[in-house]
């Protein structure tokens, strides 16, 4: 694919739809990329930040995982103040890459009460600022989905192994890309009690039979995202409704993609994509989906 940015927007939209469940935008400030160094990956001796005040009963570690021949760093946190076992949540990161905003949301719900684990989709912890590496690591996924299910079927058996882990209760999470794979994990009845997606892609590589979705499924969805539209919208809730799922979609007014992501709106501007950060729908769906973990998580 060609630099988005010099693409026009029905020409962008259409190789979106072709690349299924491409998606555009999501960011966090990462490391800026070079010419020499395209991409980013992990130190295997770097360690976590140091928790901030607000979180600062919250454990987090590097964790290396293999899946195949594949090296995947991700990395898992909980709260050590609290005590006992817990439901386990995946988190599964933007089609950058593991970044640090994966990381963040990660320690946010360790704070809630949860395991949480934001996996590596990519391996070797890769990640990147710019859409055209972002595209080409998405696309190495969507082509090889067999891959992709056993990458995460490999961070799944890390988070239910950690000792503070409910294994009988877990769920996961996505944003964009990482959306779009939350919701593909739950139409191939992956066992799971829920799943939801951030402003994730509905477009689907599979077509779940009746009574295969497990997992009861969350979709919170910017109403102004182009990439989004009213007619995958429809699709998808037909889909669900055909597999017997439970599901709930949520729409929020004016949003446009990524906006949960605090850097969106800048990383929009600079590649001239509709990305924009929308604070109130992102503390609305963050709350959305805290309802709805205490509601299938029983806690």
């Amino acid at each position: 694919m060609k630099y988005m940015n010099i693409l026009s927007p029905r020409t962008l939209t259409t190789l979106l739809m072709v690349a299924s469940f491409a998606l555009v935008g999501c960011k966090k400030k990462n490391k800026t990329t070079t010419n020499n160094k395209p991409t980013q990956r992990r130190n295997a001796n770097s360690k976590p930040a140091p928790a901030r005040t607000a979180d600062a009963g919250v454990v987090g570690k590097e964790v290396t995982y293999k899946a195949g021949d594949t090296t995947l760093k991700g990395y898992l946190a909980y709260d050590k103040t609290k005590k006992g076992k817990r439901p386990g949540v995946l988190v599964v990161h933007e089609w950058w890459g593991h970044n640090d905003y994966a990381r963040r949301r990660a320690r946010m719900l360790a704070k809630l009460g949860y395991v949480a684990f934001a996996l590596d989709m990519y391996g070797e912890g890769k990640n990147t600022g710019h859409p055209k590496n972002a595209q080409k690591f998405m696309m190495s996924v969507m082509k090889n989905m067999k891959q992709g299910v056993e990458r995460f079927k490999a961070a799944k058996a890390v988070l239910e192994k950690h000792d503070m882990t409910d294994k009988d209760k877990l769920a996961a999470i996505g944003y964009c890309f990482g959306g779009a794979i939350v919701l593909h994990m739950a139409r191939i009845g992956m066992d799971l009690d829920g799943v939801a997606s951030f402003h994730g892609n509905l477009k689907s590589m599979h077509k779940p039979k009746k009574g295969e979705i497990k997992a009861e499924v969350l979709v919170m969805n910017g109403a102004a995202d182009p990439f989004v539209p009213a007619k995958s919208i429809e699709a998808f809730k037909a889909e669900m409704k055909k597999a017997g799922a439970t599901f709930k979609f949520v729409n929020y007014k004016g949003a446009k993609h990524a906006f949960t992501n605090p850097g969106a709106t800048e990383k929009g501007k600079k590649f001239k994509l509709p990305l924009a950060y929308d604070k109130e729908a992102d503390e609305k769906s963050w709350a959305e989906m805290k309802a709805f973990f205490a509601r299938i998580f029983k806690s």
